[in-house]
């Protein structure tokens, strides 16, 4: 048994002498794509029933990796999904709903609870969950619900929900 053990750690140490691999800070930034989201964007806000958010005017350094759209099949419900990387490599992501606000909060924050306190964005006051994994800033208004989410700090979070720009295609 230590023979085949022996054996194994051997095969196993040249394996990862021998394949070439990137540990660097610069390897870690670019295993994530960056995607590209304007035709997302202008799709959403032509389908959505609800003013799509968007960022506008974000500091160098932000990384949107994710956009989606998905309508529902009784025109209400539709979801709207922006993911993003921050300077930092911390997710935060951007997403919108005309569902019930309750439940689309839960599923989207993956289970946080709101906390005390908001965070002023603008002129606007957002509700703060917290949660295991992820923060949330939540802004409800008539109509639509808009989550910035992620694991990044409250303060980047601000700072993707202050360059929001919601528009209606």
């Amino acid at each position: 048994m230590v023979l085949s053990l022996a054996v194994i750690g051997v095969l196993v140490g040249a394996i990862y002498f021998f394949i070439p691999h990137d540990d660097s800070a610069t390897a870690e930034k670019s295993a994530v794509q960056t995607v590209d989201t304007r035709v997302e964007i202008i799709t959403a806000r032509r389908a959505a029933p609800y003013p799509v958010a968007a960022p506008e005017g974000l500091p160098k350094g932000w990384r949107p990796t994710s956009v989606s759209y998905k309508a529902s099949n009784d025109g209400k419900g539709g979801a709207w999904h922006l993911g993003m990387l921050d300077p930092e490599q911390q997710y935060a992501a951007v997403e919108q709903s005309d569902a019930p606000a309750k439940q689309f909060i839960q599923d989207v924050t993956l289970g946080t609870d709101k906390i005390e306190g908001q965070q002023a964005v603008g002129s606007k006051k957002w509700d703060r969950y917290q949660g295991d994994t992820y923060k949330a800033l939540v802004h409800e208004e008539p109509g639509v619900t808009t989550v910035v989410t992620g694991t990044a700090p409250y303060g980047r979070l601000a700072e993707l929900a202050a360059a929001l720009v919601a528009k209606k295609g």
